[in-house]
């Protein structure tokens, strides 16, 4: 099963680039997106609903032109789910849920706060909400593959410019500590280590890996691979030994984002 993350910052602009081009060449099962940008009523073009899939949209209800996620599957989903029940967080689109048996992908898009202060404080209330809502998901029984921003670089592997970003947000120690907390691969945690957590999909087959996801718009930093590693796939447990291979696709610019593949044995 081969599922894809992409932050398309914009899904018209990304097609625009040659995103759906390069996505028919895939041969994707699931596509999870994030920042679609657009009501769904501005996505009747067949390019936003390609033959042979399944497509599912969250918009943002709070301002339009904002946010959003969106799930194109090959199989139909036995449900889609597109609320968690807190509205701040639901009704900016920020999550879309497809299940298949036991089986959910999400498609997350988790706040940032770069803007200032006041998002900021969203996005540590978005963090701790959040925070029994995966520890449900872990201790359900079901398999989970959560895609999409996360806005959190993890280690000094996942940024360029680690010293220079330890007070911005994405980088700020509360931020990592939370997202690590998550993990079944934090080094110095007996508890985590032994597979009690997420499995970060990317660092199980990748351990020493620095690869990153997104890169600013200013300078010149793309070319110059200053870039952060903030899109994840997180897997439950069952899934680690399932696993077999990743690929971030750079060759292209169909956003400030690169789209995350990964390939699972299911």
């Amino acid at each position: 099963m081969r599922i894809i993350s992409f932050n398309a910052n914009g899904i018209r602009s990304a097609t625009t680039k040659g995103f759906s081009q390069w996505f028919a060449g895939q041969q994707a099962d699931v596509l999870c997106i994030q920042e679609t940008k657009a009501q769904e009523s501005q996505l009747s073009d067949p390019l936003f609903r390609p033959d042979g899939h399944h497509c599912f949209y969250r918009d943002a209800i709070t301002k339009k032109g904002y946010s959003g996620v969106a799930i194109w599957s090959r199989r139909e989903p036995d449900e889609v789910r597109t609320e968690l029940g807190w509205a701040p967080f639901d009704d900016e689109g920020r999550y879309i849920e497809a299940r298949f048996g036991n089986l959910s992908v999400v498609s997350f898009y988790i706040p940032s706060g770069s803007s200032g202060d006041l998002r900021q404080g969203f996005k540590f209330e978005v963090m701790d909400w959040l925070r029994p809502i995966l520890d449900e998901w872990l201790a359900s029984g079901r398999d989970y593959v959560l895609c999409g921003d996360w806005n959190i670089v993890r280690t000094a592997l996942d940024i360029r410019n680690w010293k220079s970003n330890q007070k911005n947000s994405g980088c700020l120690p509360a931020e990592r500590d939370w997202l690590n907390g998550l993990c079944a691969d934090q080094p110095g945690d007996a508890e985590l280590a032994s597979g009690r957590g997420w499995v970060d999909a990317y660092r199980a087959l990748h351990p020493e890996g620095q690869d990153y996801t997104w890169w600013s718009n200013r300078g010149a930093a793309r070319a110059n691979n200053v870039g952060w590693r903030i899109d994840y796939q997180f897997a439950t447990p069952g899934l680690r030994e399932r696993l077999r291979g990743c690929s971030i696709y750079r060759d292209e610019r169909f956003s400030d984002h690169a789209p995350f593949t990964v390939d699972y044995d299911l």
